[in-house]
């Protein structure tokens, strides 16, 4: 039993819960397009098999998020000097996560920043934020296209490409570059679980993504005097 406590004691639950966290726009975007397969003919089965692997996958995504919360935050509580006496509990934040595990993960990792702050990723992930607005925008545009001249391959394939890289790499790409900016910047310090939370509301108000991106991106390019 041994060497089972100290893989778990060892363990960056902290890491662990980011990563379940980038998974969660997938699977629920595989949902909503097994859900837009009962609007038009398609592959025999598709719908179904879809709507399944996006239940099995949210599923296993919520039991995990449960787990890493629960390791975390008991990690935590064992070190209150280290935290500033911030004392998650852990059963509590389980319990938040298997009720509504995206808002529980957002909500424990932007507190968790204010005490800890959060590893820095690359510094180019700004382009990825930035071809994700610009995706949204031509998918806006060649939507309205579609519409007024009654084109509708177009318009599944803009809303389809806008949507999928939305839902692929937006929430990912502002978290991880505002962690950078975050450990690089003196007068700006944004702070990554905060705007994970955005990027997941944005992905079910398609307005608010273009909005957020690029107040992000302004205010990037203002702070460290990048594009």
């Amino acid at each position: 039993m041994t060497p089972v406590s100290t893989s778990v004691d060892e363990t960056d639950w902290a890491r662990v819960v980011e990563r379940l966290l980038y998974l969660f726009p997938p699977v629920v975007g595989v949902g909503i397009v097994g859900v837009l397969q009962e609007t038009e003919p398609g592959v025999p089965g598709l719908q179904r098999g879809l709507l399944l692997l996006s239940s099995v996958g949210y599923t296993f995504l919520t039991f995990g998020l449960a787990t890493a919360l629960f390791f975390d935050a008991r990690r935590v509580r064992r070190r209150p000097r280290a935290s500033g006496n911030w004392q998650p509990n852990p059963w509590l934040n389980a319990v938040f996560a298997l009720v509504w595990a995206p808002v529980a993960g957002v909500s424990y990792l932007a507190r968790r920043h204010g005490r800890f702050g959060t590893p820095p990723g690359r510094a180019d992930w700004w382009l990825i934020v930035a071809l994700s607005l610009g995706t949204t925008v031509f998918g806006t545009v060649a939507a309205g296209v579609a519409v007024v001249f009654s084109l509708p391959g177009l318009l599944s394939t803009a809303v389809g490409t806008a949507g999928a890289v939305a839902f692929g790499t937006f929430p990912v790409a502002i978290h991880q570059d505002a962690a950078y900016v975050s450990a690089t910047s003196d007068s700006w310090r944004p702070n990554p679980g905060l705007y994970l939370g955005l990027a997941f509301l944005s992905l079910f108000a398609p307005p608010l993504q273009p909005l957020v991106a690029g107040y992000y991106l302004l205010r990037r390019r203002r702070t460290l005097g990048t594009p």
